[in-house]
């Protein structure tokens, strides 16, 4: 039997969680413009003509080098600017590349930016203000429509639409005229370019450059024109004015100036773009082969249940998966394997595949509920040669040493965590994206990645994952008489640790959510 909720009780609810949604707003579709439309996508299109519908790849590992690469982009757009991402953070990072965009605007370049939900709490009409700029134009993907003021009003709004509501847009993409594109793990916030003295995570970014960013363009495109994408005005009782974006600006200006007064040091550290631009360096470091972009389809977020498999990035990667032979190396900053990836990993191992992991430890992860959905896998994999690795919080002064890719050298001593997701396959391909192993990035989010065939490329991120292995930045994890043990080295000299290592309060959150059944929701 249902109960009837009184009317008053709902317009009591309705005006608690209200977003105010007032406007009638036209919302256009619209496509990726032609590289061809501007002289820096046609001098892409002549460099990339002699290796006949090859792209061509550099990684940007270094948090600096994937700082620059973004605002570099911006500063040689011609005609168009678009960029899709999960997570948005306020910081100085990311108010300079505001700033750069809102120049690229003023000479006439159209910026299109598709922001997920998530972190929009009350943040509407700030939003809002950068899309009053007639060359911006911004979307929500899945948004709530209820409750958009507050913290605690969204949570009841989530609530109220749980089944949808915890499925994400997960993609990163930066996109310069349809001819130059960034995909990988990093979201925008100073943690993701060293810029962050509290916590700064280790990432993998691929600059990808040519035919591949047209491909990425119509992954853009099919976001963009979904009915889960919103204009920002649909959620706004009045729109923003020119008043309202030069009173912006005017703000902007004044934070980055104090930042340069008060933080000199990591100011110039950022603004290194400025003084010596990289891309027509990187542009004779492409690493040139044959790929494939791959993403989930947008309404992959509207299945009752699990999505069709026709709608899903795992299906388009399978084949790789299904015929690896010789060795598989995989890097995903959270990692669930759940049963079907024990099944499919134990399975690979006892083929004779090497098969090597690398993801956080409790220590260093920063969510760690969800190493809790990976360590009753751990025996599991290890009884069938699956070699784990798991990387530490950053080392202080006097702890281990290596190499600064995986490490912050600016704050020394901050939280480090992994955030990079990676996937090489017998030493011949790589894919490169947003994707973790684990069943959210499977069934739930989406996400987006480039499997580049190339055996040079595939070297130097098998580099960054041996660097990431080293006894100095991590456990392995092994059996010892039945039991998982931590071997690291620390000094220069090995040891085994019998205890994982990590706080209470982290052994705390991981025990909840194996005890409450998160696994799924991981």
């Amino acid at each position: 039997m249902r109960f009837r909720q009184p009317l008053p009780a709902l317009l009591l609810l309705a005006s608690f969680l209200g977003g105010c949604a007032t406007l009638d707003v036209p919302r256009e579709p619209s496509q990726a413009l032609p590289a061809s439309d501007s002289a820096f996508g046609r001098s892409i299109q002549a460099q990339a003509a002699p290796h006949q519908g090859q792209s061509g790849f550099r990684l940007l590992s270094n948090s600096t080098e994937a700082f620059t690469a973004r605002a570099e982009l911006i500063r040689n757009a011609q005609s168009s600017l678009d960029l899709q991402y999960y997570i948005v953070h306020d910081g100085i990072s990311t108010r300079m590349l505001v700033e750069e965009l809102l120049k690229a605007a003023d000479r006439g370049v159209r910026v299109r930016i598709l922001l997920d939900d998530t972190t929009s709490d009350g943040l509407d009409q700030i939003i809002a203000t950068l899309a009053a700029h007639p060359h911006i134009q911004i979307r929500l993907f899945n948004p709530l429509h209820l409750g958009r003021s507050t913290g605690v009003t969204r949570t009841a709004g989530r609530v109220l639409n749980l089944s949808q509501q915890h499925r994400r847009m997960h993609n990163k993409l930066w996109l310069a005229d349809n001819s130059v594109a960034i995909v990988g793990g990093r979201n925008l916030g100073d943690e993701y370019f060293d810029a962050e003295p509290n916590l700064n995570f280790t990432d993998i970014d691929m600059l990808s450059v040519g035919p591949v960013a047209e491909q990425l363009g119509h992954s853009f495109d099919q976001y963009w024109n979904s009915a889960l994408s919103k204009p920002i005005d649909e959620f706004l009782s009045s729109r923003p004015t020119a008043k309202d974006l030069e009173n912006t600006r005017t703000r902007l200006e004044e934070s980055l100036e104090e930042t340069r007064k008060q933080n000199h040091a990591l100011y110039q550290q950022l603004m290194t773009f400025t003084t010596h631009p990289r891309l027509d360096i990187w542009r004779r470091e492409l690493i040139w082969a044959w790929n494939q972009a791959l993403w989930d389809a947008p309404s992959k977020v509207l299945a009752k249940g699990e999505p069709d498999p026709h709608l899903l990035l795992t299906t388009q990667l399978a084949p790789e998966l299904n015929g690896v032979s010789k060795e598989l190396i995989m890097i995903s900053a959270y990692f669930v394997p759940g049963q079907p990836g024990l099944v499919y990993l134990t399975g690979r191992a006892d083929a004779g595949v090497s098969v090597k992991l690398l993801t956080n430890s409790l220590e260093a992860t920063d969510v760690p509920a969800v190493h809790g959905g990976y360590a009753p896998y751990r025996k599991a994999l290890l009884e069938h040669g699956v070699q784990l690795f798991e990387l530490r919080r950053q080392p202080g002064a006097g702890g281990g040493s290596g190499p600064h890719v995986f490490y912050s050298k600016a704050y020394r001593g901050s939280d480090s965590s992994l955030h990079s997701k990676a996937m090489i396959f017998d030493q011949q391909k790589s894919f490169v994206g947003s994707f973790n192993f684990d069943p959210r990035s499977v069934l739930w989010n989406t996400e987006v990645g480039v499997l580049v065939d190339s055996p040079e490329l595939e070297s130097r991120v098998r580099e960054l994952a041996m660097q990431g292995m080293a006894p100095a930045l991590s456990y392995q994890a092994k059996l010892e008489n039945g039991n998982v043990v931590w071997v690291t080295e620390d000094n220069g000299k090995l040891h085994t640790l019998t205890t994982e290592p990590g706080s209470l309060w982290r052994r705390f959150g991981a025990w909840m959510s194996t005890t409450v059944g998160l696994e799924r929701m991981l």
